[in-house]
């Protein structure tokens, strides 16, 4: 029985997830299995190898974007990266943004808040 969901997201930079996925001390690699219970495993265009025993598999989807595929079961995915992937696609963001803000000449400053929050700071050059 495969227990693997996918999940649409708005991951349109694989650059940007490359450096997402670094900060959270994970590797993207292209066209490989995603791993997830019971040996069961899922083709991804790419895949996040997480530490824990399942991966993430992304494959773009009509419209562009990257459709999230894991395993959730007994939250080994949910450790690594957060609930609903929420910090993973976080850091994207961070990563997303700041890359588009240096593109376009200006600075950016990032400020962890108390809250797990992360504030950019984008001023013009």
């Amino acid at each position: 029985m495969s227990h693997f969901t996918s999940i649409q997201t708005q991951v349109r930079d694989i650059a940007a997830l490359r450096d997402a996925c670094a900060e959270l001390g994970v590797e993207v690699i292209e066209d490989a299995l995603a791993r997830g219970y019971s040996a069961n495993n899922v083709p991804g265009e790419y895949v996040i190898k997480l530490k824990g025993p399942y991966d993430i598999a992304l494959n773009k989807q009509p419209d562009g974007t990257f459709a999230m595929i894991t395993d959730w079961w007994d939250d080994h995915v949910e450790k690594e990266v957060g609930s609903n992937f929420g910090k993973l696609m976080q850091l994207y963001a961070v990563h997303k943004a700041s890359r588009e803000a240096r593109r376009k000449g200006y600075s950016v400053q990032r400020k962890a808040q108390t809250d797990g929050s992360i504030k950019l700071c984008i001023e013009g050059v």
